[in-house]
């Protein structure tokens, strides 16, 4: 976080500023199309079926990354995190690729329209701090990357597909 200087921002900050911004949301969402490649096109079931003991399975990965997403960017709570990683029988690849990258794309104007990477994103109320805008695309470079290389080995373990 940058430090109050007392001065007045200049333009070399509003660019610095643009610049981090950008680096962070292409980052994302290089990360995002990543995961969302991993499941267009994997086969039913096993899109579905659980590929190690703790349950997780493709369809799941990219369903929970949705509600997470809606989570720092929009708002919303989910309510039952446990239950954002099952697809449940109406869940399709479709259906969860289709709600997946609407959510993007609307998590995608609510970052382009914060004006400082300082600012508190949208949250749902809860007790604590308001993270950062910052904070909330680091987290979700996080989250969204680790899930990929989930996804990269579930898609592997259904069909041999590797590859970004």
């Amino acid at each position: 976080m940058r430090k109050n200087t007392g001065r007045p921002k200049t333009d070399a900050d509003t660019d610095a500023d643009t610049e981090e911004k950008a680096t962070l949301l292409g980052t994302l969402d290089q990360l995002r199309s990543s995961i969302a490649d991993k499941v267009a096109g994997a086969p039913e079931p096993q899109v579905r079926t659980a590929g190690v003991p703790s349950g997780t399975s493709l369809l799941g990965l990219l369903k929970h990354l949705a509600y997470v997403e809606r989570f720092y960017f929009l708002g919303e709570e989910p309510g039952d995190w446990r239950a954002t990683m099952r697809p449940c029988a109406e869940d399709s690849v479709d259906s969860v690729y289709a709600g997946y990258r609407k959510t993007v794309e609307r998590a995608n104007q609510v970052i382009d329209a914060c004006p400082a990477l300082t600012l508190p994103a949208p949250r749902a109320p809860r007790r604590g701090p308001v993270p950062s805008m910052r904070w909330v695309l680091v987290h979700m470079i996080e989250e969204t990357g680790r899930h990929a290389g989930h996804a990269d080995i579930l898609r592997e373990q259904i069909d041999g597909s590797t590859g970004r």
